[in-house]
Parts: C-alpha cells; sequence; structure tokens
C-alpha cells in the first residue's frame, strides 16, 4: 500500500486523510463488494443513492444540523453560488447586503448583481479601512432587516483572515454564509445563518461538489421563473438528483465525515485546529521580523496562515527548498506573493512541525 511522505499545504484542491485515500484506493475498482467502481455506477443505483444518504446524515449530525434545513450536494463550486443565492432569495426584494472582507467575498460582491433587479448594498468593506487585515466587525455592518439576506465569507482563504467570533443574526435578515474553507473545523450553531455554502475541495473532500444547508422556510423564495438547474426547490423535490449529481466527489466527501467522526467529531478537530494554528502563528511571531503576517490578532485565520518574509527573492527561495523538503504548495496567491500554509482538517500536527523545523533552518541560513 502506498504512503504518503509529504505535506500538502495547498489552499485547494487540499489535503485529504491519508485513510480516507487508502480506502479509496482499496474500493476503486469494486465497491462493497457489487463489482463495480463508484466512478461508474448510476446516480440512480440502490448503492449511490445509499451513499448520498449516509453522508448527508453522517454531514447532519457533525454539524448538528436541525430537521428544518435541507442538504444539497451541487456542482458548479462555491462560485456559482454568489448567483444562486440572490436568484432564489431576493425575489421581491428591493436590497441584498453584502460584506467584504477580503478576496472572495470582494468576487461574490462584484457577481451578485448580475442576475438580480435587487441593489446589491455594500454593508462594510475591510479593504479600505484594514487593507484586509481585519475582518469588518459585525457591529459595524450597514445592514438593514428588511433586505433578503446578508452574505458574508466567514474565511478569506487569499488573506489568510477569520472570523474568530461568528456573526450572530440578531436584527439581521438572514445570514448566507461562504464556509468553503473552515467548514467543519469547529463547531458552529447552524440555526443562526439562513444559508451556508461550501466548496467540497478544502476541508471536506476533492473539487466537484458543493454543499449548501439551506432553511426549510426560505425555498419558499424560490420563484418558478429560476431555470430548475439553478433552483434549490428544483433540487431539494427530485432529492439531489434534478441532475447527475458529482458521484465520486460525494463518496470521498462521505468518506471524510466518517474520518471525522472517528476522530470525534468537529470539537475534537476543532483542538487540534487550534493546536496546528498556534504553532505556526508563534514561529512567525517569534523570528524577530524574519517572518511577517500582518494579520491582526484576533482575526487570524486557523485555515490559511500567510506570511513573508523582508525580501520576495528569499520567498521564492523559502517555497523551491521546503518543496526539496516534502513541504508542498506553500507559494501564497498570485495576487498577494509570500508564503500561504493551509492547515485544514487532514493536516497532522506532524506537518506543521516540520513546516517550523525548516522555517527556522531556513532562518539561521539566510536571516
Amino acid at each position: 500500500m502506498i504512503t504518503l511522505n509529504k505535506y500538502n499545504f495547498s489552499a485547494g484542491p487540499a489535503i485529504l486523510p491519508e485513510a480516507v485515500l487508502q480506502t479509496a484506493q482499496a474500493e476503486m475498482l469494486d465497491y462493497n463488494g457489487i463489482g463495480s467502481s463508484v466512478m461508474t455506477m448510476s446516480h440512480r443505483s440502490d448503492a449511490f443513492i445509499s451513499i448520498l444518504y449516509h453522508a448527508e446524515q453522517d454531514l447532519r449530525q457533525l454539524l448538528h444540523i436541525p430537521d428544518n434545513y435541507k442538504i444539497l450536494f451541487m456542482q458548479g463550486g462555491a462560485s456559482a453560488q454568489f448567483n444562486m443565492v440572490v436568484m432564489n432569495l431576493a425575489n421581491g426584494f428591493k436590497r441584498v447586503d453584502s460584506v467584504v472582507s477580503g478576496n472572495w467575498s470582494r468576487i461574490a460582491h462584484s457577481q451578485m448583481g448580475k442576475l438580480s433587479n435587487a441593489q446589491i448594498h455594500l454593508a462594510a468593506h475591510g479593504g479600505d479601512l484594514y487593507n484586509y487585515t481585519d475582518v469588518p466587525s459585525p457591529e459595524n455592518w450597514d445592514v438593514d432587516p428588511n433586505s433578503a439576506f446578508v452574505h458574508y465569507c466567514i474565511n478569506e482563504t487569499v488573506h489568510g483572515l477569520q472570523y474568530r467570533n461568528i456573526p450572530k443574526p440578531e436584527g439581521m435578515p438572514p445570514i448566507v454564509c461562504d464556509m468553503s474553507s473552515e467548514i467543519l473545523s469547529r463547531p458552529i450553531n447552524v440555526a443562526d445563518f439562513g444559508v451556508i455554502y461550501a466548496g467540497a475541495q478544502k476541508n471536506i473532500g476533492p473539487s466537484g461538489a458543493t454543499i449548501v444547508i439551506i432553511r426549510e422556510d426560505l425555498l419558499e423564495r424560490c420563484s418558478d421563473r429560476i431555470p430548475d438547474v439553478w433552483n434549490y426547490q428544483s433540487h431539494i423535490s427530485r432529492q439531489g438528483m434534478y441532475n447527475t449529481p458529482a458521484t465520486y466527489p460525494i463518496y470521498i466527501s462521505g468518506l471524510v465525515f466518517r474520518w471525522l467522526q472517528a476522530h470525534g467529531g468537529v470539537e475534537q478537530i476543532q483542538a487540534l485546529n487550534t493546536m496546528k494554528a498556534e504553532t505556526l502563528y508563534a514561529a512567525i511571531d517569534s523570528s524577530n521580523g524574519f517572518y511577517i503576517n500582518h494579520v491582526k490578532q484576533q482575526a487570524r485565520s486557523h485555515m490559511n496562515v500567510i506570511f513573508h518574509t523582508p525580501e520576495k527573492e528569499l520567498d521564492k527561495m523559502f517555497v523551491q527548498q521546503a518543496n526539496a523538503h516534502g513541504l508542498c504548495a506553500l507559494q501564497g496567491y498570485k495576487s498577494i506573493g509570500g508564503m500561504r500554509a493551509s492547515l485544514y482538517n487532514a493536516m497532522p500536527i506532524q506537518g506543521v512541525e516540520a513546516l517550523v523545523n525548516f522555517m527556522r533552518e531556513f532562518q539561521r541560513r539566510y536571516g
């Protein structure tokens, strides 16, 4: 059996638990004794319907999702949801509130108005005031309770920002949250949200599936004028089978859910994620300015840690030499540069310790 000997710090598609990959390897040609691979089975077969059902139930258990919330495994990535939430939830509303705290919420804000008559109101912008080094405080969001919803991204992968204190819904319209890069990393109260959506390729599974968790009463807003393929209600009424779902990514996601349950669930993984993040930030902060992270302490992401050295050439050397030491995909986002270490659930503490040891040796040689 192949054993992985490198640590993948990619922001996505990201690291998957080795145990999950080994199970998928063992079942590749023959799933559960049926004589075929999940890749080639019909999405309407009893075997796949069982896979989909158990994936939904395991996710519901992990996040303690209330009964009045529906779960969809959709395609199109989280980016498709920028428009779908507006098409489905803003019918008859004059305004949608949008919080911009970094790259992905900025893109969402730019896209949401393209297929809606509602005004996409900028409720808060972290760029001008904070230069994306802090998240706009919910107390300062300019939100209208009569808006269709307020949208925000809870964790910004590019800028390494995270709402450590999760915004509460008091006095707000339904909250729609892009949770792609932190879902299942810590406990949340699903009932605080109208819609949660998340691309799978960070903390859930491979790329190709997108989780949508939606409060049932909001489905009443879905108009018949929305094409069925983009209509939440159409997918719900067909038990997620309006069109062919991303069968293999859903299968892998289900394996990840079971792996997470076997490791104590979301509550236990949060403790490990906190340890990983604190270990890496401590190495940055104790480097006497050789490694730099400008994010405010209270907004530092536990999922995506960004940092750089005083010189761009050193950054390039760092990434190249780290890769040679089995520490992969540490280059920062194309528009940001520097380094980015993504510490998703499947990243073991040993990977972070290996990175920290490399950082110390690199600083000794070039600092």
